[in-house]
């Protein structure tokens, strides 16, 4: 476990950290894929990770590194798990390939019958079928 500074918000599922006594470090949030910053509720997304853990101490509990050489992890800001958070305000889907919290499923169920964030949309794209598209 790392307790970091989070000192940027690049999109809603990815933050740079710094950590005590060590170099900045950049973080993907696990197990969720927010929409990308051209997509609709991207910049919504990015604003709604921020608000929870911009210049916040965060927990960062790390899983893998990525291809892109971020680090994977499950990220608390404020004592609330940000993937979750994402997920719950319709704010990133639940990434389905790599998800193992169960519980995000049904946070995302509540937040598309709510209609909430990217669910208030008539057929949101979820950002990896977006992708392929680009």
């Amino acid at each position: 476990m790392i307790f970091a500074l989070v000192v940027a918000i690049s999109d809603g599922d990815t933050l740079t950290v710094r950590p005590d006594g060590g170099e900045q470090l950049r973080v993907r949030v696990a197990e969720i894929d927010a929409p990308e910053s051209r997509q609709p509720f991207g910049a919504a997304a990015k604003r709604s990770l921020s608000d929870l853990c911009f210049r916040e101490r965060a927990e960062i509990r790390p899983q893998k590194t990525d291809r892109y050489g971020r680090t994977v992890a499950r990220v608390t800001c404020r004592g609330q798990d940000a993937s979750a958070h994402q997920v719950r305000t319709g704010m990133a889907w639940v990434f389905e390939r790599y998800a193992s919290d169960r519980s995000l499923f049904r946070l995302q169920d509540e937040a598309r019958a709510a209609g909430r964030g990217l669910w208030s949309e008539p057929a949101p794209v979820p950002p990896w079928e977006w992708r392929k598209a680009r």
